[in-house]
C-alpha cells in the first residue's frame, strides 16, 4: 500500500519502485531478493501455510484461505510479459486504473491477513 502510495504522490520513479516489488535476476545478492523483494516471498508463504493446513486437517482454515490462493496463482500466471519474473511493469504502473487498481488490492490483502491473524490467533 505504501509503495503503491509513493508511486501515486510522486515520491518515488516507476522503474525503481518496480525494482522493489519485482525479484531482481539470480546474478544478484541472494540477500537482496529475500529482504527487499516484496511479491513472490508473500505468494510463497501463503501457499507454505495452505500445505500447511492441509497436514493439519484444517479444512475451514484451508477453505478460508483458497481463494486467496486461487487469486495469487491467478494473478501471477496473468502477469505483463517482461523479461525476468514480476507482476508489475514499470511503463503501465502509472495508469491510474492500475494503480487504483493495485491500491485496491493492497488494501484487501491487508484486510485479509489483519482477520487471518486473529482468526488464527483465537480460533
Amino acid at each position: 500500500i505504501i509503495a503503491f502510495d509513493e508511486l501515486k504522490t510522486d515520491y518515488k520513479n516507476p522503474i525503481d519502485q518496480c525494482n522493489t516489488l519485482n525479484p531482481v535476476s539470480c546474478s544478484k545478492l541472494l540477500t537482496r531478493i529475500f529482504l527487499f523483494q516484496l511479491v513472490l516471498p508473500e505468494y510463497l508463504i501463503h501457499a507454505f501455510f495452505c500445505v500447511m493446513f492441509l497436514c493439519a486437517a484444517e479444512w475451514l482454515t484451508l477453505g478460508l484461505n483458497m481463494p486467496l490462493l486461487a487469486y495469487h496463482i491467478w494473478r501471477y500466471m496473468s502477469r505483463p510479459v517482461m523479461s525476468g519474473p514480476g507482476l508489475y511493469d514499470p511503463t503501465t504502473i502509472m495508469n491510474a486504473d492500475i494503480l487504483a487498481y493495485c491500491q485496491k488490492e493492497g488494501w484487501c490483502k491487508l484486510a485479509f491477513y489483519l482477520l487471518s491473524f486473529f482468526y488464527y490467533l483465537y480460533g
